[in-house]
């Protein structure tokens, strides 16, 4: 399950990056994508933190 976390991760911050770099040439507006890049960067939060409580959690129960 970690393992899966760290993909979703990894993959809502790239959509993040891409979604940036959209904006930044000019493909569509910044009206249109800063949304989308808020909802990445708080997808990529949860799933941190996720994977961060997992590993905490799977330290404690090797103890």
């Amino acid at each position: 399950m970690i393992a899966k976390l760290s993909i979703v991760e990894e993959e809502a911050d790239e959509s993040g990056f891409w979604l940036e770099l959209i904006s930044a040439i000019g493909l569509l507006p910044e009206s249109k994508v800063a949304a989308l890049c808020k909802e990445a960067g708080e997808l990529t939060a949860i799933m941190v933190a996720s994977r961060q409580t997992m590993l905490r959690n799977n330290r404690k129960s090797k103890l």
